[in-house]
């Protein structure tokens, strides 16, 4: 088990008797709400936000810093009213992706279209493998049910959860219930080589704005603000020559979504130093401009400081 191999390494991971009977009851409690419908889910998802926007008031201080300094140009207001939308939004990406875990392949279909899947579809009767770089914004958790609109068969990397089995397994369950595989992140290198030995042309979707570790070598400035980001996609992408895809997933309504998979580079390999990177920053600054709201700002995305000697690449 990959939680058992992590846990023996590394005691972030460890998980003893008491803490493993909690998190399975908590587990428990979210299968069986995730059997109740939609409208339902979105009255607790009002209910939540009280209780996340008033009450507890989660990570208050990292959003409002967060939205401050990507749009130093907004108001003080303009601030406020999207960081309430954003806590709106975010109970909403969490009840829905509760629901994963029994919504049926009837209902996904009337809530969540799939765009450019057909230019994929044509790389996987040329023969060749894709990658998908995507993003945290909007329902990044529903973009499992791609897999059911594409021939390629589809590797999600994360990156593993510190000390909950069962929400590990949850997780797993609803990403992988279409018939895709989830590889933990520091199993990526060797999970695309084994597909490739087997002759399996897959499509590689990574979440490529998480945030990598200080001594990253790729700096450029992004919603205003110096940001490292990780070059393996980058990198990927050139040894294998595999097309580059953009994956958006935009809102088009409370509980619907349309998920398009944009093609940036045909041939990577023919691609300069930097630019696929360049373009993917270039393309999520530009969404995240338009509907800021939706993406995750309560994550820690700017804790480093550019270390002295790496350039900036603009």
């Amino acid at each position: 088990m990959l939680e058992n191999e992590l846990a023996k390494t590394d005691k972030r991971y460890h998980e003893n008797i008491l803490k493993r009977m909690v998190n399975k009851t908590l587990v428990g409690f979210l299968i069986a709400i995730s059997w109740l419908p939609f409208w339902i889910l979105y009255r607790f998802s009002d209910l939540f936000y009280i209780l996340l926007r008033f009450v507890i008031r989660y990570r208050n201080k990292v959003i409002l810093e967060n939205l401050s300094h990507a749009f130093p140009e907004k108001q003080e207001k303009e601030i406020k009213t999207i960081r309430n939308r954003f806590y709106s939004h975010l109970c909403d990406v969490f009840f829905e992706s509760v629901k994963l875990y029994s919504i049926t392949d009837e209902k996904i279909e009337k809530r969540l279209t799939v765009k450019g899947n057909e230019i994929a579809n044509k790389f996987y009767d040329q023969g060749k493998s894709v990658i998908a770089l995507a993003l945290h914004h909007n329902n990044w958790e529903w973009t499992c049910f791609a897999q059911s609109k594409l021939k390629h068969h589809i590797l999600n990397v994360y990156n593993p959860i510190r000390g909950n089995h069962a929400m590990e397994n949850f997780l797993l369950h609803n990403r992988q219930k279409w018939g895709s595989t989830s590889i933990p992140v520091h199993k990526t290198a060797r999970a695309i080589i084994e597909y490739q030995k087997k002759g399996v042309l897959t499509g590689l979707w990574l979440a490529a704005d998480q945030t990598p570790p200080s001594r990253s070598k790729f700096w450029t400035i992004f919603l205003n603000q110096e940001t490292p980001f990780y070059q393996g996609p980058e990198k990927i992408a050139i040894s294998t020559n595999q097309p580059v895809f953009f994956q958006h997933t935009k809102k088009t309504g409370r509980g619907k979504y349309e998920i398009e998979f944009i093609l940036l580079f045909e041939n990577p390999k023919d691609a300069n130093p930097d630019e696929i990177l360049m373009a993917y920053v270039k393309k999520t600054e530009e969404i995240i401009r338009n509907e800021p709201e939706y993406y995750l700002w309560s994550h820690r995305r700017w804790k480093h400081k550019r270390p002295e000697g790496t350039e900036l690449t603009l």
